[in-house]
C-alpha cells in the first residue's frame, strides 16, 4: 500500500492547471483538508529583518510547489511586532524574491483579491475575531501586569520549572471583568487552551499530536497595544486568504495543535500543514541571522547568481526524484516530489557556493540573452573600476567581452573575479620592465618578431588551439631560449603576469590588434635596453 503522503499528493493532481473541486478519498481527508479551490500557499516573513537563506528556501519551496499544482504563492508580510521593524525590511524581502526568482503572485506590492497583505492594516478583521472567541467563551480578558508574569518565570525557574501563565484570569467572574475595564486597567486577550486535541497528518512528520493544556498556559493573542499576536494573526489570514496548504518550518510543529484548537474555536476549517526540516550549518549547527553573509542581499552584491542559491538550498535538503547540481527553477518545479521531504535537517555547506556559481554562470554565458545582460553588467563595472587606466576603448565593446566570457565560461565563479588583478591585463595594458625580460631571456627583440609575423600572418581569426600549436612551432626557432622561457616571456608581455589563462587563450582574447600593440611595446623595450 503507497505511503499515505504520497497518496495525499495524488489527489493534488486534480486541481493542476484548472479550477476543480477537489474530491478526496475519506480515508486522506485530514491529509489535504483543502476542500474547494485552488493551491494557495504563503510566504510569512516578519520585516524585523531582512531576507536570508532559511527564509528564501521556505519561500522557494513554497514556490515550487504552488506552480508544481497549479495554485498562487502569495507573500503576507507580518509587521504586528511594530518596536522590531526594520526599516526598509519589508520592501527589501520582496525586492530579494523577485531577484531571486521566485516572485509571489499576491503581495503588498502587486496587490490582490484577498488583501491587504500587510498585517498592521488587517486589525480590525484580528479583532473581529478575538471578539468571536470571547463572546464564545473561547478567550478571556487578563489584566494581569507585567510585573506578576515577571515574579511568575522567576519562581518557574527557580524551581527548575518551564515558565508558564498560571491562567490566573480565566477565572474571573463577568461583573470583575467589566468593572477592571471600565477602569481602563491595561489587558490583553488570551486564547482558552483546552484538553483533547486531535491528531494532525503532517505532510512530511506524519500523525503529531501535542497536548498543549498540560505543558502550557493561555497564550496571548491580542496584546495590550491591540496588536495580535503570531498565533491569532496567522491563522485568521490563512482563513481568509484561502491559504489551503501551510509549508513552514519545523520549529512551528509543536505549535500546530494549539492552532487547530483556535481554528476549531472558531468553526474553519484547518489547511493542510506541512513542517519543514530546517536548514543547518554543514556542521549541524543552527544557520543564524547573526551570520551576516547569510542575507540574500549580502550574495547579490557578492555577485552570486540567484539560480545558484535555488541550487545550493534545494540540493542540500529533499523533496526532488533526483539530486544534482545545475538545476534551473523550471527543473526544480518539474522535479519536485513533496513525498519525497525528508524530517531530516538539510546540512548546508556554503564553502561549495562558488561551484554552484560556476555552474550557472556558464548556464547564463551559453544564453545568448542572459549573455547580452552580463555583458552590460560587466561594461558597468569595468567602466567603474578601471576608466582612469584604460587606454583601448576596445575593451568596453560587446564582442571584445563577449570572447572573453566564452573563453572563460568554465574557469570563473563570478563576473567580479574578471575584475581582480588577475584579469587586469584583459582592461588596462601592463607595465613591464627590461629587467623583467632580461631575466627570461636576451631573445626577447627575436621573439617579439615572430609573435608579430604570426599574428600577421594569422589575420583576424585566431583560435586557442591553433595558436597553442603554432607557438610550439614559435618556440624551436629560438636560439638559446627554452620553450618554457618563451611561455614566461609572451606571457609578461601579454599580461605582466606569471600565472593566468594559457597564452593561447589570452592571445584569442585580447585580439590581434592588441597582441600586435603590446608585441611592438617589447620590441620597443629591448632595442632600447
Amino acid at each position: 500500500m503507497m505511503p499515505l503522503t504520497q497518496r495525499c499528493f495524488q489527489c493534488l493532481t486534480a486541481v493542476r492547471n484548472r479550477r476543480v473541486k477537489l474530491l478526496l478519498n475519506p480515508a486522506v481527508t485530514r491529509c489535504c483538508s483543502t476542500v474547494q479551490g485552488d493551491v494557495r500557499v504563503r510566504f510569512a516573513p516578519s520585516p524585523t529583518g531582512f531576507l536570508h537563506l532559511g527564509g528564501l528556501r521556505t519561500a522557494l519551496y513554497n514556490y515550487i510547489f504552488a506552480k508544481k499544482y497549479g495554485g498562487s504563492f502569495v507573500l503576507r508580510l507580518e509587521d504586528t511586532d511594530q518596536s522590531r521593524l526594520v526599516p526598509g525590511a519589508a520592501e527589501s524581502i520582496e525586492d530579494m524574491l523577485e531577484w531571486a526568482g521566485v516572485p509571489p503572485d499576491e503581495s503588498p506590492r502587486r496587490g490582490g483579491s484577498v488583501g491587504p497583505y500587510l498585517q498592521s492594516q488587517r486589525l480590525d478583521l484580528y479583532n473581529q475575531t478575538a471578539q468571536q472567541l470571547l463572546e464564545s467563551k473561547h478567550a478571556y480578558y487578563c489584566f494581569c501586569s507585567s510585573q506578576r508574569l515577571s515574579l511568575l518565570k522567576k519562581e518557574a525557574l527557580r524551581t527548575g520549572q518551564t515558565p508558564r501563565y498560571d491562567n490566573r484570569c480565566r477565572h474571573l467572574r463577568a461583573e470583575q471583568v467589566q468593572e477592571k475595564l471600565a477602569q481602563g486597567v491595561p489587558h490583553v486577550i488570551r486564547f482558552r487552551l483546552e484538553a483533547g486535541v486531535e491528531p494532525f497528518q503532517d505532510l512530511i512528520f506524519g500523525r503529531n499530536h501535542h497536548e498543549v493544556a498540560q505543558v502550557e498556559g493561555d497564550p496571548v493573542v491580542i496584546k495590550a497595544d491591540g496588536f495580535p499576536t503570531y498565533h491569532l494573526a496567522n491563522i485568521v489570514d490563512d482563513h481568509y486568504m484561502r491559504i489551503s496548504h501551510v509549508l513552514r518550518g519545523s520549529e512551528w510543529l509543536i505549535s500546530t495543535s494549539k492552532h487547530l484548537l483556535m481554528y476549531r474555536a472558531l468553526g474553519w476549517q484547518p489547511p493542510t500543514f506541512g513542517h519543514l526540516p530546517l536548514l543547518m550549518n554543514k556542521d549541524g549547527s543552527k544557520l543564524s541571522k547573526r551570520q551576516g553573509d547569510i542575507f540574500i542581499q549580502s550574495y547579490k552584491r557578492e555577485g552570486v547568481l540567484p539560480e545558484a542559491l535555488l541550487d545550493i538550498t534545494t540540493n542540500c535538503g529533499s523533496g526532488f526524484n533526483t539530486n544534482r547540481i545545475g538545476r534551473r527553477i523550471d527543473e526544480l518545479i518539474s522535479e519536485f516530489n513533496p513525498s519525497k521531504i525528508t524530517t531530516h535537517s538539510a546540512l548546508l555547506d556554503l564553502e561549495k557556493l562558488p561551484e554552484f556559481n560556476r555552474i550557472h554562470l556558464q548556464h547564463r554565458i551559453e544564453d545568448e540573452e542572459q549573455c547580452h545582460l552580463l555583458i552590460k553588467d560587466l561594461q558597468a563595472q569595468i567602466q567603474q573600476a578601471c576608466t582612469a587606466e584604460i587606454q583601448e576603448e576596445e575593451v568596453l565593446h560587446e564582442d571584445y567581452i563577449r570572447r572573453v566570457l566564452h573563453l572563460r565560461k568554465g574557469h570563473i565563479s563570478s563576473l567580479t573575479e574578471l575584475l581582480s588583478p588577475a584579469y587586469s591585463y584583459l582592461w588596462v595594458r601592463p607595465s613591464i620592465s627590461s629587467q623583467q625580460v632580461a631575466a627570461l631571456t636576451a631573445e626577447a627583440q627575436h621573439i617579439a618578431s615572430l609573435v608579430l609575423k604570426l599574428i600577421a600572418e594569422r589575420g583576424e581569426e585566431l583560435a586557442v588551439d591553433r595558436l597553442s600549436k603554432d607557438l610550439k612551432t614559435l618556440a624551436k626557432q629560438t636560439k638559446a631560449t627554452k620553450h618554457r622561457e618563451v611561455m614566461k616571456l609572451l606571457r609578461l608581455a601579454l599580461s605582466g603576469l606569471q600565472q593566468g589563462p594559457s597564452v593561447a587563450e589570452m592571445m584569442v582574447s585580447l585580439g590581434p590588434a592588441e597582441i600586435s600593440h603590446r608585441f611592438q611595446k617589447l620590441l620597443l623595450l629591448s632595442e632600447t635596453s
